[in-house]
């Protein structure tokens, strides 16, 4: 870990203005959880992509001087290799910040870094996350974290556990994790900061979330497991960009995990409904991909830029008054985190890469340097779902029932696209320019004129709908 060089003050506000010190604030934590004295509390990150490595290191900075209280660990897979063009970047990067540099030369650490700019040593993953550099995001150091290889050791006595793994690879991992939890007694907090879906159509269609697949994997009961999200990127928010997110759970748990969360520039608010808010940090990935396709494919065009946006947000409008009985409380949180996705987001980059065919499908979606783009598996499950029958919707024109997926014109050309292969990425654009298209206020005015409501795709009984 990081020496006393590393620590942070000892007090800060916490968001709300009170004055209490971080030391009240992990005190106060560690009694809700029954901690003894002499007994750190044990905060270990699951996946080290971007945010799960910002949030571990946030967490580091801040209470990691309280070495007899709190201990912060990470665990990633060992054996990743740092290519060399990587390895000559991360020497700039290092050479560029005098406080970087001096920390590891006091460490011992630079040589290394040495060998690996003249490609006389192999730097792999792990060993450089120890000294601060997250493979996906080598422009922004961190502070020094305690890094574990091995995930029975990282997670077995753990007290809170932090998921920064894709959704795509959660359910797996976890269910390794629930192995080694079989002889606990009393079950960790999780904090889910995965946004993604996975589509299950059998019984009924609906949707599956990062939470829910970690419940089910290890038997961990949902009002234990939480989840955090908000409009921000993970580079920002470790250079203290001011910003905000939303932690959402059970009652439980997430007013106190919001409090010890909050920094000064990370304000946590928190919410109780935790499924609906996942689902849509996946929903806008969606779209991101779509967005950074017209950006590519028009040059930058403005015009063409705010066409799409007013599009796609009429669809993400639309399928959440499908999920929600009242959606318009999600309407800015939505749109807030669809907004910095646009701007600065990995999937946005994505879809622009793709458009200029700088990548292609071929090469997957986990990318050097980016990690694992979900919005292309969301497209996938949201398309599933919605293209199934039982779901039908009233076609406003044709007068009969379709799947609300036809009412998703751009939700289709990105499946052809993405999932199908079956249309190039400038097909988007066609879809954007298509002069049989809905006014955007149109498909607003449906979504709210007629009952599109369909619980059974969170997952909750038909009963619970209004008439």
């Amino acid at each position: 870990m990081g020496g006393a060089e590393d620590a942070p003050r000892a007090t800060a506000a916490n968001g709300h203005g009170n004055g209490a010190t971080v030391e009240e604030k992990l005190d106060e934590l560690r009694r809700l959880l029954g901690k003894a004295d002499g007994d750190p509390l044990r905060i270990v990150g699951v996946g080290a992509g971007a945010w799960g490595s910002v949030f571990c290191a946030l967490m580091q900075d801040a209470y990691g001087h309280l070495r007899d209280k709190v201990q912060v660990r990470i665990w990633r897979r060992p054996g990743r290799a740092v290519d060399r063009a990587t390895a000559e970047h991360l020497f700039e990067v290092i050479n560029a910040r005098e406080d970087v540099l001096r920390r590891l030369i006091r460490r011992c650490a630079y040589l290394k870094y040495v060998e690996g700019r003249l490609g006389d040593r192999t730097l792999y993953a792990d060993e450089i996350l120890r000294d601060g550099f997250c493979l996906n995001m080598i422009d922004t150091p961190l502070c020094p974290l305690k890094v574990v290889t091995n995930l029975q050791e990282a997670v077995w006595d753990a007290d809170i556990v932090i998921n920064g793994l894709p959704s795509t690879e959660t359910r797996d991992v976890f269910g390794e994790i629930g192995r080694y939890w079989k002889e606990r007694i009393t079950a960790p907090i999780i904090l889910s900061l995965a946004k993604g879906i996975e589509a299950s159509l059998d019984p009924l269609p609906r949707i599956i979330t990062p939470t829910q697949m970690i419940s089910n994997a290890t038997g961990v009961p949902l009002e234990n497991i939480l989840y955090l999200g908000g409009p921000n990127i993970a580079s920002e928010i470790y250079n203290k960009e001011y910003a905000n997110a939303r932690i959402c759970g059970a009652d439980k748990w997430r007013k106190p995990l919001a409090k010890f969360l909050r920094q000064p520039h990370f304000i946590v608010w928190d919410n109780s409904d935790l499924i609906t808010h996942e689902v849509m940090g996946g929903l806008k990935n969606v779209y991101a991909i779509g967005a950074g396709m017209v950006a590519a494919l028009t040059n930058e065009s403005a015009t063409s830029k705010s066409v799409y946006f007013a599009l796609c947000t009429s669809e993400m409008i639309y399928i959440t008054h499908l999920l929600e009985e009242e959606p318009e409380k999600l309407a800015g949180p939505l749109l807030a985190d669809t907004y910095v996705t646009l701007l600065k987001g990995r999937n946005a980059w994505y879809g622009q890469k793709l458009a200029k065919g700088e990548l292609t499908l071929e090469m997957g979606d986990s990318i050097k340097g980016k990690g694992t783009i979900q919005g292309v598996s969301a497209v996938d499950a949201f398309y599933e779902l919605l293209s199934q029958d039982s779901l039908s919707v009233m076609h406003p024109e044709a007068n009969r029932s379709v799947a609300p997926v036809e009412m998703c014109p751009i939700l289709k050309a990105l499946y052809k696209i993405l999932i199908k292969r079956e249309l190039p990425p400038d097909s988007i654009l066609q879809a954007i320019r298509d002069e049989t298209m809905y006014d955007p206020r149109e498909r607003i005015e449906m979504a709210q004129g007629h009952s599109l409501y369909r619980p059974s795709l969170l997952g909750q009984p038909r009963g619970d709908a209004k008439a």
